[in-house]
Formats: C-alpha cells, structure tokens, sequence
C-alpha cells in the first residue's frame, strides 16, 4: 500500500483539510489573581466565534464561545468566575479593613477605652497593614464614632454598627480558610480581654463578627472560651 492511501491517510489529510477555529475578540482588560500563575496578572475578557476552517482557513461559522478570561502571563483561558477572587493587593486592603472595623466596634463596645484595650487594638490593627496606626488614633475614632451615634461606651451597639462590620467582612469570609477567619475573631476577642472580662455589649460585637465569617454559634462560643486561656 502506498503512503498515505490508507484509511488512516485519507483522516490526517482530512483533518489538515477541514477543521475548526475559534476567533477571539477583545471585549474588556484589567487585572486579576491568576489561578495559573498563582499571583496577580493583567487579563483580557474574550468572546469567541467558532468558524469551519478549510486549508487553515476560517470560512462558516459555527456560533459562539465564551466568555473567558485569558491571563497576559501564561496565556490561559479561565471562566468569567475566575474574576470574583480579589486580587492580592485587593485582599490585603480587605483584610487590614475588617481588622480595623472589628477592631473600633470592640473597643467602642468595651466600655472603658482602656489603654491596655488600646495596646492590643492597635498591635492588631499595625500588624493586618496600617503600620501607622498608634492608640491616640483609635481612641480618637472611638469618641467620633460615639458622638455620630449618640451612644456611650458600652451601650448595646445599634444597627449601624452592626451595618459596618457585615459590610468589611462579609466579602471577605468567602476568600478565607476556617483558621484565617478564626483568626480575626480571636484578635477581637483578644482586645476585649485586654481590660477585663467581656461585657454583654463585647460578646454582641464578637457574636455579630462570627455570624459576618460564617462561623457558627457553637465555634464562636468555644473560641471566645479559647481566648480567655492564655498561650
């Protein structure tokens, strides 16, 4: 038999001879975590046309495809979900946010403002990324927010509050493993223990903060009892 004049000769020429392609289009740029490369990446969002190809070329279209996200680095297509992870620098503002916001609404629930209680906000505070943060400032914040609420210190905290901290950590829970959100939890918690027991008023603002990480009533209790244990 002659090369190429078998069954398996007439496919591969076929295949060179028919085939299909898809035409990418452009529709959108910007920049996202990259699954693929495992850091954050510029993309474009494409939108695709399937075509019959003969000799290579397109001819008849065979509908759309997509859309996908294709990274700039590695040239991988991802779908369009791909862009509701935050990016790194965008996670890193989320988190130091929902530290911050735990942060005021334990202290504004302490009663007391105490200094101690002060030290260990802002040492949590310094540490999720505002390096600048001192206890002057904190405090500061404290009294505007009591003055813009009409509430004193260890008053129920209103709505509002509540409002906030689902605000800073609602978006955030879903981008954190167990232990990431536990953490946040326990730095709050820490900073209620820093001047004494928990009011009723601070086991409200943890209680609220653990609903806001999707942490359940029984996690919460037992990790409110951890924190009271010294390490």
């Amino acid at each position: 038999m002659l090369p190429g004049r078998g069954r398996d000769g007439r496919v591969t020429r076929r295949a060179r001879i028919l085939g299909t392609r898809t035409v990418w289009t452009p529709m959108g740029d910007g920049e996202f975590f990259c699954p693929g490369c495992g850091g954050d990446r510029n993309y474009q969002r494409l939108t695709g046309q399937r075509r019959f190809t003969v000799l290579g070329v397109p001819v008849v279209p065979r509908g759309e495809t997509g859309p996908v996200v294709e990274c700039a680095a590695c040239r991988r297509h991802f779908g369009t979900d791909v862009l509701d992870h935050p990016t790194t620098v965008r996670f890193s503002a989320m988190l130091r946010d929902a530290v911050h916001t735990v942060a005021l609404a334990v202290l504004s629930a302490g009663g007391t403002c105490a200094r101690t209680a002060l030290e260990a906000a802002a040492g949590a505070v310094r540490a999720a990324g505002f390096a600048d943060c001192t206890e002057e400032q904190l405090a500061a914040l404290v009294e505007a927010l009591a003055a813009d609420t009409g509430r004193s210190y260890g008053e129920p905290y209103g709505a509002g509050l509540a409002i906030e901290l689902h605000e800073a950590l609602d978006p955030l829970a879903p981008h954190l493993a167990p232990v990431g959100r536990e953490s946040i939890l326990l730095q709050g918690a820490r900073i209620a223990l820093a001047d004494g027991p928990y009011t009723p008023s601070e086991r409200e603002v943890l209680a609220t903060v653990g609903a806001a990480l999707t942490i359940c009533a029984d996690d919460v209790t037992r990790l409110l009892v951890a924190a009271r244990t010294p390490s």
